[in-house]
């Protein structure tokens, strides 16, 4: 290959790489690799990991990638990748939405050693200790959430592939990694049963560890263990500072990376975060793909809201439902927890949950953040209560019902914002300072015998308050 073809496809990457967000150039992008370029027949070959990357591409970035290609290959160049596959075979495929075929995977049986052979058994005949109530099926896709979901799809679709293995899946409590891992597994099942797939804690790993060693049976622990096909450990930081625990993990692990079988772990942390964790384990976690799991965004949040009372048949009001979501920006958790006190309440008290009811009620568990009034909104509800247009109050119109306005916006503006008098003025109009204090006495006075304008302030403030929840 010649050097100002990889000279073009570093200009591609360049390209991909500020047309992307970091973390995508570096999952999807980065890992392709030119292969060959033949300027007569304008024909580009690029190396790709797997089916799943090719398909993924397409799906999501072929349009990027072409419009990349042809801007430094020429517009008539054509694009095929090629897909490493197992033992070093490889199949060509266009960029098109042709689907790949592929070569089956190499068997892994010859690298066992007899007493794993004997060990293993039919999955028929393993629990795999999922919770069949945590699958795809209700697990709600969000920004915070969308690269750990997808790509568990991707490994229960096609467990053969090794581009995500180990996959470690970190982020606080309760923000659904254990609902995911279990999905990944479920789904698994599903689609290939005659996989060995086991869920676990760390927890309980730890105990099985002791047990093993205290009965004599640390031989049947470790070649069970290792027949496994796709292993998941939930919460794996509890293996922190257990020595002898992380050595046995450390091995089962490494006899299944290398036989080809899948390994999913949870944690609530990065792995360099990771403290009496030995270093060739945090090592062996950083191989495959790191995905994050953050708190849900309030879109997120919402929709898992409206999940929960559609799921328990509650009858509860969006506004109620936008209420929580707005202000409540913990955990998938502390949702269900708040939901569940609202209908324990509304049973005790027999009383329908309204905005009041939940407001009141939830005053002692979620600290509500109240925004600041802008001084935009106090005119554009000022103007909207008098009927009144917004350039009126802008311009030098004197009539009565226009100065009110004017007037009754620099008050508010005054009481409900920190603005000094001079920004209040410019942005009603480019008043001066004196204008603004004229008027915000003029209505102060007037509050104190008009009872009309003391309603129409009282409607104001309420709107105003309206928009701030």
């Amino acid at each position: 290959m010649t050097e100002d073809v990889q000279i073009l496809w570093q200009r591609c990457m360049e390209m991909f790489h500020s047309n992307v967000s970091e973390q995508q150039f570096q999952t999807w992008l980065s890992p392709m690799k030119v292969k060959s370029y033949d300027a007569v027949q304008k024909e580009l070959t690029v190396y790709i990991p797997s089916q799943f990357f090719f398909e993924y591409l397409e799906e999501h970035f072929r349009r990027l990638i072409h419009i990349t290609i042809s801007r430094f290959f020429g517009e008539d160049v054509n694009l095929s990748y090629e897909v490493e596959v197992a033992g070093d075979v490889t199949v060509n495929q266009e960029s098109d939405n042709t689907p790949v075929t592929q070569a089956p995977s190499s068997s892994f049986t010859a690298n066992r050693s007899p007493q794993l052979a004997q060990a293993v058994g039919l999955a028929s005949d393993l629990d795999s200790q999922l919770n069949v109530h945590q699958s795809f099926s209700n697990f709600i896709e969000g920004t915070s959430n969308k690269l750990p979901r997808s790509v568990g799809q991707a490994i229960a679709e096609h467990p053969e592939q090794q581009t995500f293995n180990p996959l470690f899946i970190y982020g606080p409590s309760g923000v659904g990694k254990t609902h995911l891992v279990n999905a990944i597994g479920m789904r698994t099942k599903e689609l290939h049963p005659e996989k060995r797939v086991l869920y676990l804690s760390a927890h309980l790993f730890m105990v099985q560890f002791t047990d093993a060693r205290k009965n004599n049976v640390f031989n049947d622990f470790m070649h069970f263990y290792q027949s496994i096909d796709m292993l998941i450990v939930d919460d794996v930081q509890e293996l922190a500072g257990m020595t002898a625990t992380q050595n046995a993990f450390f091995h089962i692990f490494n006899h299944l990376r290398q036989n080809g079988k899948q390994i999913i772990m949870t944690c609530d942390r990065p792995p360099v975060s990771l403290q009496g964790m030995e270093e060739r384990l945090i090592t062996r976690f950083k191989s495959g793909l790191m995905a994050e799991m953050e708190k849900p965004e309030e879109t997120l949040r919402r929709s898992i809201l409206h999940s929960i009372v559609k799921h328990d048949g509650l009858t509860i009001p969006d506004e109620v439902l936008n209420y929580i979501s707005r202000n409540v920006t913990g955990s998938v958790r502390e949702l269900e927890g708040i939901i569940h006190s609202l209908l324990a309440y509304s049973v005790v008290y027999s009383k329908d949950i309204d905005l009041e009811f939940a407001q009141r009620i939830l005053a002692g568990r979620i600290k509500v953040e109240k925004k600041e009034v802008t001084i935009d909104q106090i005119i554009t509800c000022t103007c909207e209560l008098y009927n009144v247009k917004e350039e009126e109050v802008f311009g030098k119109s004197r009539k009565a019902k226009i100065v009110t306005v004017r007037q009754v916006s620099m008050y508010l503006a005054h009481k409900h914002t920190k603005l000094t008098t001079s920004k209040i003025g410019i942005y009603v109009g480019n008043r001066d300072h004196a204008t603004v204090l004229h008027g915000i006495k003029t209505i102060d006075g007037r509050l104190k015998v008009d009872k009309e304008l003391q309603k129409a302030l009282e409607e104001l403030e309420s709107r105003l308050i309206g928009k701030t929840l």
